[in-house]
């Protein structure tokens, strides 16, 4: 199995998609192995009904899920230095994230997730594109961390 983390960063655009859905994934596949948590650049929407009706299937909770930003990160006491790995979900946070590692000593790496938002006509159509990027989320994660360590 690959070694865990520590504690890993996922961030996106607005905390409310692709990131949500990271850590949510993570806390569920491998516990308090890892301390996990997620950010965006910007925070200005809620969490996403679809992020949460597509990782509800999996029997991930995201309705709980409060969306924030870096800087409110920053601002609640969260010491984004002590994080061991962010993982950037789409370009923008991954510049954000390259930007800390000016300030900070952080591991950057990028993994490129369809952004769902705007796609899909129809519900049905909608949670296709969402399940696509949960799905992209999850096969990384078990590529990067190995086996889920509980159980899905």
């Amino acid at each position: 199995m690959a070694d865990l983390p520590q504690s890993v960063l996922f961030c996106c655009d607005h905390n409310a998609v692709r990131s949500p859905m990271a850590e949510g994934m993570m806390k569920a596949f491998y516990g308090q192995d890892t301390y996990v948590q997620s950010a965006g650049v910007y925070n200005d929407l809620e969490i996403d009904g679809f992020s949460v009706a597509v990782c509800q299937e999996l029997g991930i909770e995201l309705a709980r899920h409060r969306s924030r930003s870096f800087d409110e990160m920053q601002e609640w006491g969260d010491d984004l230095s002590g994080f061991d790995l962010v993982v950037a979900l789409s370009p923008a946070s991954q510049r954000h994230a390259l930007d800390l590692t000016r300030v900070f000593h952080l591991t950057v790496e990028y993994w490129p997730i369809l952004d769902p938002t705007g796609l899909g006509e129809t519900r049905e159509a909608k949670l296709q594109q969402y399940r696509l990027s949960r799905d992209q989320i999850k096969a990384r994660m078990l590529e990067r961390f190995g086996p889920p360590t509980h159980l899905e």
